[in-house]
């Protein structure tokens, strides 16, 4: 989902229902707006705002942690990418070629998984890549030696971790905010706004108050689902782990 038009709509929901809570205020009968009235209204609506900021504290603890395994596997995958190279270049000449199109490999995916500083769009999916044809270089190089038949085998080890991992990545990414749950809270906000505006005095001071405080929901929502876009967005998860493992690709 576009992070940015359901924020403004989250915004807009719940400014709205401040807005309608003080149009209300001015065609209720004055009983209706009594002391013990106000009374039982703040007590239902301190549960609704303490299941809302529950669900929402949640929400984001959730996001940020999705984009802390993502941030940590993108890492993982550098280290693997590099370690996988250097057991290349220990098995001798003989795996130069296979240097060569791993890096040309981790050159495209790197183009894939961060489209915004490369042509083209957001690709995480490692089928699109058809990088197998790496997996067959490697078994079919020649091992001489028992030392390189054991480099043989932990390349061919790597190579599969690394193809592991990115599926795993790949599927991780997949993960959304639920829009019925994120409906649920939105509709529990707008009602407590409307509890907000239904007291509030009817000037400028108050509104903007109100006002900023549906920012600041609107912003909560923003960030977590940025949080759960890791490629994309203003808070993607950095290339840079990628860029350094390319450097070290050959040497």
């Amino acid at each position: 989902m576009n992070t940015v038009a359901t924020s403004l709509t989250v915004f807009a929901c719940v400014f709205a229902g401040a807005l309608v809570g003080m149009r209300l205020r001015r065609t209720l009968p004055e009983h209706h707006l009594s002391s013990e009235t106000k009374e039982t209204v703040k007590l239902a609506m301190g549960f609704v705002a303490t299941m809302a900021a529950l669900i929402l504290g949640l929400l984001v603890a959730s996001a940020k942690d999705s984009y802390d395994t993502q941030s940590s596997g993108v890492t993982q995958l550098a280290a693997k990418a590099v370690y996988l190279d250097r057991l290349l270049a220990n098995f001798g000449p003989e795996a130069n070629d296979v240097r060569q199109l791993y890096r040309g490999v981790v050159e495209r995916i790197t183009h894939q998984m961060w489209p915004e500083q490369y042509a083209g769009e957001s690709q995480l999916d490692p089928s699109a890549m058809r990088t197998e044809e790496l997996l067959v270089a490697i078994q079919a190089l020649a091992p001489k030696t028992d030392l390189q038949k054991t480099l043989q085998a932990q390349a061919v080890s790597t190579s599969l971790e690394i193809g592991q991992m990115r599926w795993l990545q790949y599927e991780q990414a997949g993960t959304t905010l639920s829009k019925p749950m994120l409906g649920i809270l939105v509709f529990w906000i707008a009602v407590l706004f409307g509890s907000f505006g239904l007291f509030a005095p009817s000037n400028g001071t108050a509104l903007t108050a109100l006002l900023l405080a549906a920012l600041s929901v609107a912003g909560a929502i923003f960030l977590i689902l940025e949080l759960q876009s890791p490629f994309t967005g203003l808070l993607q998860i950095p290339d840079t782990p990628f860029l350094d493992a390319i450097a070290h690709l050959g040497q």
